[in-house]
């Protein structure tokens, strides 16, 4: 008989016996406790060489100490256990590794809430009525404070030699400094590699944005490895189109038309936006660039002496804004707009909507980088329609740019 059907024999023999649910929450807290116990005793075993009462033990030059006892915080409450020794002090165990009292999954159950915009003290509150046990508002900010090693590494890590789209925006907090409140930017850059995923690129912080900084962080991009971006999706802030060029001239920008349309739309009267906003769709929605600039045309002739700034904007951004009429259809709907990043920040927005503010820039770095390994766990699969789109942009771009094996 199998090892499994044997436990769930025995489980099942012992279930029968407990006449509430605490009692078979006392038998899970058993069983756990006896698997850790059973767990470190092999690793014991494996360290010192030898197994517990082996006839031949004194013949190992290190040997076995006795224990120490351990209270661990786990899902299933508090749990003492016996935790072996060694005569050379030399013994690791990694089950549950020294000056570890909780356990990984109430850890990452508190940066789960952390990511949530829970602050500490809500957080020691919600672990103690979830598992019973008690997490000093300390610990939960030790606990936060571990993943700064791993945002650090992050943000350094390696990235693809070529991305096929590149999006870029920003999202403002207002963050705590030398007594004051201030906004600051947190700039995010996601990009489509040519196996079709997504992943985030990185995240960069600081007082405002501005295409200056935006320089830094493709600089950064560049350093990190990425040779070259096809086509970049940003907004339409004054001197990004000629920031990212600074970096990748190859680089086909196409500013975001959702971006566009909010401009045109700040000082459009009420009454007078369904109208306005219904001209204007004709014109991202045409089907090439000579009919988007025929209904731009029309626009104009229609509102340019009530809103002549209007037609005038478009046409100043009208290089970058209409690039995405040179591609097909399943490109297309992908690059005319930045929606992707404004999907992540609405999550973030989401995330953070109990503070009014963060306390420093540290905090503004914890919570944006939960969040978004939150959201790239969902990007499991690649982008819908994926092998039509790589054929189209290997047909614009080539194979040598598009980096891809024959």
């Amino acid at each position: 008989m199998e090892v499994s059907e044997q436990l769930k024999l025995l489980l099942k023999e012992q279930v029968k016996r407990q006449s509430s649910a605490g009692g078979i929450s006392d038998l899970l807290q058993q069983v756990f406790k006896e698997a850790i116990q059973e767990m470190l005793q092999a690793e014991m075993d494996n360290h010192v060489g030898y197994e517990k009462h082996a006839p031949d033990a004194c013949e190992y030059p290190n040997s076995r100490n006795g224990t120490s006892s351990k209270t661990l915080k786990t899902k299933l409450g508090n749990i003492t256990i016996e935790v072996p020794r060694d005569r050379e002090s030399s013994f690791e165990p990694q089950v549950v590794p020294k000056r570890k009292r909780v356990m990984e999954e109430i850890e990452d159950h508190v940066l789960l809430l952390y990511s949530h915009g829970m602050s500490t003290r809500d957080i020691e509150s919600a672990i103690k009525d979830i598992y019973g046990v008690e997490v000093s508002e300390a610990h939960i900010s030790h606990i936060t404070d571990r993943i700064i090693e791993h945002i650090d590494q992050w943000k350094k890590r390696p990235l693809e030699k070529v991305y096929l789209v590149v999006w870029m925006d920003a999202i403002v907090f207002k963050v705590k400094q030398d007594g004051k409140v201030q906004n600051k930017a947190m700039q995010i850059a996601v990009g489509l590699n040519n196996r079709g995923y997504k992943e985030v690129l990185g995240m960069w912080l600081c007082g405002s944005e501005s295409a200056a900084f935006w320089v830094n962080v493709l600089s950064d991009i560049k350093r990190r490895g990425v040779e070259d971006i096809l086509i970049s999706s940003t907004d339409n802030l004054r001197g990004f189109t000629e920031a990212i060029s600074t970096i990748y001239p190859r680089a086909r920008t196409q500013i975001c038309v959702v971006h566009q349309l909010r401009n045109s739309l700040k000082f459009v009267m009420w009454k007078d936006k369904k109208a306005v906003v219904a001209e204007l769709k004709k014109i991202y929605n045409a089907s090439d660039e000579a009919t988007a600039l025929h209904y731009l045309d029309s626009f104009e002739s229609i509102w340019s002496k009530k809103y002549p700034f209007i037609a005038k904007s478009w046409r100043t951004n009208w290089q970058n804004l209409s690039t995405f009429y040179e591609f097909p259809g399943c490109i297309r709907k992908i690059i005319y707009t930045t929606n992707i990043i404004e999907n992540i920040n609405r999550i973030i927005r989401k995330y953070t909507k109990t503070k009014c503010s963060l306390p420093n820039d540290q905090a503004v770095e914890k919570v944006v980088y939960l969040a978004l390994m939150q959201i790239a766990k969902k990007w499991s699969q690649p982008q819908d329609d994926w092998a039509t789109m790589l054929v189209n942009f290997i047909d614009i771009f080539g194979q040598d740019r598009c980096d891809v094996e024959s």
